[in-house]
């Protein structure tokens, strides 16, 4: 899959995650690997992306006497969602006249 397709696809999963509700690092893997892979290494720079575009906001809680970052989604990060949304309708138009045309074949 197209890296920059898959960033966009991952950053919509992790504000869909949040969206549920307020999360953490560890859960919001968990609750997303089952329909796409992603890593550590690959939620928190895009934790810290998001964040500072103001999709979502942090704030730590403590548990088990560690504190625990939480990740809390924005007005702009369910707009985000939507206009991803929107946009998916798009790409699917293509998809399937790409696959019309393979069908053929």
């Amino acid at each position: 899959m197209d890296a920059q397709l898959k960033r966009g696809l991952l950053e919509v999963c992790v504000l869909t995650a949040i969206k549920k509700e307020d999360s953490y690092g560890y859960k919001i893997i968990k609750d997303i690997s089952s329909y796409i892979s992603i890593s550590e290494s690959t939620l928190y720079p895009i934790l810290k992306r998001l964040e500072s575009s103001g999709f979502i906001t942090v704030y730590t809680v403590e548990h088990n006497s560690r504190l625990r970052k939480y990740y809390h989604i924005t007005d702009t990060g369910i707009n985000k969602i939507l206009e991803f949304l929107e946009e998916w309708n798009s790409v699917m138009r293509a998809y399937d006249f790409i696959k019309e045309e393979y069908k053929n074949e």
